[in-house]
C-alpha cells in the first residue's frame, strides 16, 4: 500500500537530497488549472537547487511517494479528491481512495518512507476559541512524534497563534525562526510573538537535526519557520481588518468544526482580491528551495 516511485527510492538509498511536497495545496488550495501549474513549478524549483521532489499523495488507494506527471494531473483534475490527515490514511487505503494528504498526513508518509525534510505553507494549530470548541489541528499531534524537519511560513493567522506556540511548546516540538526572530503569520513576516531559537543558514539546520539523532530520545519535529518576504507578504492592515471581517462573518453565519478554515481562508481571498493567495504562493515557493538546501546540507 506505499509505494515509493523509483527515483526517491533511488535518491534514498543513495543519500541523496528529498524534498517531501504536499499535495493538498494542489487538490484543494488553488484554482484549476493553476493548481497543476504551481505543483510543477514546486517540483521544477527543488530540482533546480539539486535535490529530488517527492510529492505525496493517495491513490486508489495506495500511498504514493513521488507522483508522475499522470498522477499529478489526477490530484490537480479530481473533483472527488478526498482530503487525508494522518488518521484517516488507513482508511483511504482499505478503500481504494484517492485523496490529497494534509500536513499530518504527508509528514507521516514521508517519515514512513525515511525522508527528512517537508516543505509546506502554513502549519495547522489551536483554533481561536478553543476553550469553547476544543479545536486543534491534527498537525500538532503528529508532529510531536514524528522526526521531521518541516519548513513553513509559521502557522495559518487565522488560527491562535500565541496558543499555537504553547501548544507546541508542551508536546516537545523544537520551533526555530530562518534568518529571523519573529515567528511567522503565514500571509504576513511577522505574527507578533517572538520564536526562543534562530538559525541562520542551512547548514545550521542540518547541524540541529544531527543533534536530534545524536540525542535519541522522543521522535519530534522540527519546525523550521521561514516568513514569507516582506516585500510578498500580504499588507499587514488590510490583513488585520479582513480577518477581523472574516471572524465575524463567521460568527454572524454560524460556521462551525471543520468548515471555519476553508470558509476564513475563502473569505481572505475573496476580500484581499487574491492578495492572500499571492503572498501564500510567496511562502511557500521560498519554503519549497529552502528545504532544498536544507536537504542537501543534511545528506
Amino acid at each position: 500500500m506505499l509505494v515509493v516511485s523509483a527515483e526517491v527510492r533511488d535518491a534514498i538509498a543513495g543519500r541523496r537530497p528529498v524534498v517531501a511536497l504536499e499535495s493538498t495545496i494542489i487538490a484543494h488550495g488553488l484554482p484549476r488549472p493553476r493548481n497543476l501549474e504551481v505543483a510543477l513549478e514546486f517540483e521544477e524549483s527543488v530540482r533546480e537547487e539539486g535535490a529530488v521532489p517527492a510529492t505525496i499523495a493517495v491513490v486508489d488507494g495506495q500511498a504514493r511517494i513521488g507522483l508522475d506527471k499522470q498522477q499529478l494531473e489526477r490530484i490537480a483534475a479530481g473533483e472527488s479528491v478526498r482530503k487525508l490527515g494522518q488518521r484517516d490514511l488507513p482508511l483511504a487505503l482499505a478503500t481504494g481512495t484517492t485523496g490529497a494528504t494534509t500536513v499530518s498526513g504527508t509528514a507521516f508518509l514521508a517519515a514512513h518512507a525515511g525522508i527528512r525534510i517537508f516543505a509546506t505553507g502554513g502549519l495547522g494549530g489551536v483554533h481561536r476559541q478553543w476553550t469553547t470548541t476544543q479545536d486543534e489541528s491534527a498537525d500538532l499531534g503528529l508532529l510531536a512524534r514524528t522526526r521531521i524537519a518541516v519548513v513553513c511560513a509559521g502557522v495559518k493567522s487565522i488560527l491562535d497563534v500565541p496558543a499555537t506556540l504553547e501548544r507546541l511548546e508542551t508536546l516537545g516540538v523544537a520551533v526555530a525562526g530562518y534568518r529571523t526572530e519573529r515567528f511567522p503569520g503565514f500571509y504576513v513576516a511577522d505574527s507578533g510573538q517572538p520564536v526562543d531559537w534562530s538559525l541562520h543558514s542551512p547548514a545550521d539546520v542540518a547541524a540541529v537535526l544531527h543533534a536530534q539523532d545524536e540525542l535519541g530520545g522522543p521522535d519530534a519535529a522540527l519546525i523550521v519557520a521561514n516568513p514569507v518576504p516582506v516585500a510578498d507578504q500580504l499588507d499587514p492592515a488590510l490583513h488585520d481588518r479582513v480577518l477581523d471581517e472574516a471572524l465575524r462573518a463567521c460568527e454572524e453565519q454560524g460556521v462551525t468544526g471543520q468548515a471555519v478554515t476553508p470558509f476564513l481562508l475563502d473569505f481572505l481571498v475573496r476580500r484581499t482580491k487574491g492578495a492572500s493567495l499571492r503572498a501564500n504562493l510567496a511562502a511557500v515557493r521560498g519554503n519549497v528551495r529552502l528545504a532544498a538546501r536544507i536537504a542537501s546540507a543534511w545528506v
